[in-house]
């Protein structure tokens, strides 16, 4: 049998990071499933999800919990091997001004509407010509069924006059 575990880790940045934790989920003939792994503001943070038999599972947690030991966050949850998505996706995109709070509105506007959101990046850039901080964001997000994505699109919509919302089915 297998185990499932989601690992998060934050680091300071160096060369060699991701090799070290590739390393580690190998020697323990682990796989590598799927993984989102970013620089910020100096630190290494990520997120993998890796696979692993049974009878490696404990060596391969105690050995990752010793990157603690080496200035690493390291946290491990078991998981469920795939997540069923059977109900529809969609492609999220939204541009606009921004301000503090913006992401728990857009947050709240699609939790109120039982969006479950698959996967979010948002990012802080000057807009070209006037030189205005703008909020972009990108997600898959997960619909009830029973949800239309113009209904999606005027929530967000009217969070503010300023959003430019555009949302493509994923089925």
């Amino acid at each position: 049998m297998s185990s499932f575990f989601i690992i998060s880790v934050i680091a300071n940045d160096r060369p060699g990071l991701v090799e070290t934790l590739s390393k580690i989920v190998t020697e323990h003939q682990g796989n590598w499933l799927e993984s989102r792994l970013a620089h910020m503001a100096g630190k290494f943070a990520g997120i993998v999800q890796v696979q692993v038999s049974d009878q490696h599972s404990s060596a391969l947690l105690a050995e990752l919990n010793q990157l603690n030991q080496q200035g690493w966050i390291i946290n491990i949850e078991q998981s469920q091997a795939q997540s069923n998505q059977d109900t529809p996706c969609a492609k999220l995109n939204i541009i606009g001004n921004d301000r503090p709070g913006i992401v728990k509105d857009v947050s709240q506007a699609l939790a109120k509407l039982g969006v479950n959101v698959l996967e979010l990046n948002t990012k802080f850039e000057s807009a070209a010509m006037s030189a205005e901080a703008l909020f972009k964001t990108q997600a898959q997000i997960q619909l009830p069924e029973s949800l239309d994505l113009d209904d999606v699109r005027d929530a967000l919509e009217n969070i503010s006059n300023d959003l430019m919302v555009e949302i493509t089915s994923l089925k």
